[in-house]
């Protein structure tokens, strides 16, 4: 049986999760990452997608996350997120709002730095959209 660390998924709005778990798997701005027990201290961005979490107990959930970052120590993980919820309690249409805003920010977007941002963004966006 693998080892398992504290989990914590926090919004601005509440404690969305604090449960040992096994295995958590992030959207990292660098790329997907897997935390387990101990993982090396890391200080990570998260980018919008699916945080998956394996509880120590054997069930599984899945939520959204819209940016943030993950703190990461050998015996447990805290993800600040701006904004998440289960994927089971997702507004698709908050999401299509949520693009649809960033489509027009990349419009009214003068400068080089900011394009890629809400390129990347709306890229973000558009593959979680696809994804729940």
């Amino acid at each position: 049986m693998a080892d398992s660390f504290n989990f914590e998924l926090v919004s601005p709005e509440r404690l969305l999760l604090s449960a040992a778990v096994n295995e958590v798997i992030l959207p990292a701005t660098d790329g997907e990452m897997t935390v387990m027990a101990q993982h090396a201290p890391v200080m990570t961005t998260i980018k919008p997608g699916i945080v998956e979490v394996r509880e120590a107990d054997g069930g599984s959930n899945r939520y959204v996350v819209f940016g943030g970052f993950a703190d990461i120590l050998p015996d447990g993980c805290t993800l600040l997120a701006e904004s998440a919820v289960h994927v089971d309690d997702i507004d698709h249409e908050a999401l299509a709002q949520r693009i649809q805003d960033t489509k027009e920010d990349l419009q009214d977007a003068t400068s080089d730095a900011d394009k890629t941002r809400f390129a990347e963004r709306l890229d973000h966006l558009t593959t979680l959209q696809n994804a729940v």
